[in-house]
């Protein structure tokens, strides 16, 4: 760390959930272990050679001149879009979604490409425009962040409302007058519910929108199963909020301290324990201490990026720091939100900790 200039606390951060990461996959991939027939270490393994190449790809980004941010912006955002309009073409299906295109040797979420790409493309838009009137304000960054965000409602409600959530976030902190920002929501609810609407009447371009629509109704709805209901009816209705009755059972069964490490019981309930519930392992195993102590370090890095976002003298930087530094925090909220039971399911992992390669 002597040897890195930037910010030691947020190298610090990244080195410490890189370690939890590792530790927490070889705990919580029992289940995926058993059902695709290997051992917990091979997913130790392939973890660690994410984070390594995770580790990689930052010191990369990290000896690059800012400059060349400023003039990838706009290639990144036009190469993301060809990519998720080619997703669901080409792209390979997983747990029943269609977010992943096969690159031969492993698997790419165009997704989290688009994330950056849509906050280096607001960064430098904000700082190069004026955005004198609302017309400008739509061509520059209405029309993009919407384009985006209808395609990758392809395969993901929640990534897209995810990523028009940061879009939102950055315009206020750019300072944006309010009446754009009011219009572009107005622009923004009117066109989800032409889209859902299309949706009922038969038009089935976003597949996903039945899973989004029935987790929100499951969410909202009372959970007791009528008696005069069969077994196998009631089974299907327990079924129906299985992952987060069983995130519940994870996180009602401790204390403080919790099981103790890679003594968690629900990772083999749980479907996803190793990426959309492992804050729930890290509950079970480490107690509420272990759960305050992963919370404080995602909190300790937004408040430095926010220090970060302050001292920086041009918009671009600042607006950059604050967007990447939301786009890890903000997912950290909702992953952790949706574990404790405060949000419908959401699929959203945890950044840094959970199983994965592009996220990483």
């Amino acid at each position: 760390l002597s040897r890195l200039n930037g910010d030691k606390v947020i190298w610090t951060v990244v080195f410490l959930l890189s370690l939890i990461s590792i530790a927490l996959i070889y705990s919580s991939s029992s289940s995926l272990a058993y059902k695709e027939k290997t051992t917990n270490f091979a997913f130790l393994v392939k973890q660690i050679q994410f984070v390594v190449m995770g580790l990689v790809a930052l010191y990369i980004c990290y000896r690059v001149p800012l400059g060349w941010y400023r003039f990838l912006a706009y290639p990144a955002l036009g190469l993301s879009i060809i990519l998720l309009a080619l997703t669901p073409i080409i792209g390979e299906e997983i747990n029943g979604a269609r977010r992943w295109i096969n690159l031969g040797f492993t698997t790419f979420q165009p997704t989290e490409m688009a994330k950056i790409a849509i906050v280096l493309y607001l960064a430098r838009a904000l700082e190069v425009s004026k955005l004198e009137t609302f017309k400008e304000f739509l061509l520059k960054i209405i029309i993009p962040i919407g384009v985006t965000c209808i395609l990758i409602l392809i395969g993901s409600v929640s990534a897209a409302l995810f990523v028009g959530m940061i879009s939102l976030l950055m315009l206020i902190i750019a300072g944006v007058k309010w009446n754009y920002i009011f219009k572009a929501g107005g622009i923004a609810a009117a066109a989800l519910a032409v889209i859902i609407l299309l949706h009922i009447a038969g038009l089935q371009l976003f597949s996903r929108l039945d899973t989004a629509l029935s987790r929100l109704v499951r969410f909202g709805a009372k959970t007791e199963i009528a008696e005069e209901l069969t077994p196998e009816e009631k089974q299907k209705e327990a079924d129906k909020t299985y992952q987060a009755d069983m995130a519940k059972v994870a996180i009602s069964s401790v204390g403080i301290l919790g099981k103790g490490p890679g003594k968690s019981t629900q990772r083999y309930f749980l479907p996803h324990p190793y990426s959309d519930y492992i804050y729930t392992i890290i509950i079970e195993e480490y107690g509420l201490a272990g759960g305050t102590f992963v919370l404080m370090l995602y909190l300790w890095f937004l408040f430095r990026c926010v220090i970060l976002a302050k001292n920086c003298t041009k918009v671009f930087s600042a607006l950059t720091v604050a967007g990447l530094g939301l786009l890890i925090t903000v997912q950290a909220t909702l992953h952790i939100l949706v574990n404790v039971g405060y949000l419908p399911v959401t699929g959203h992992t945890l950044p840094l900790l959970s199983l994965g390669g592009t996220s990483l």
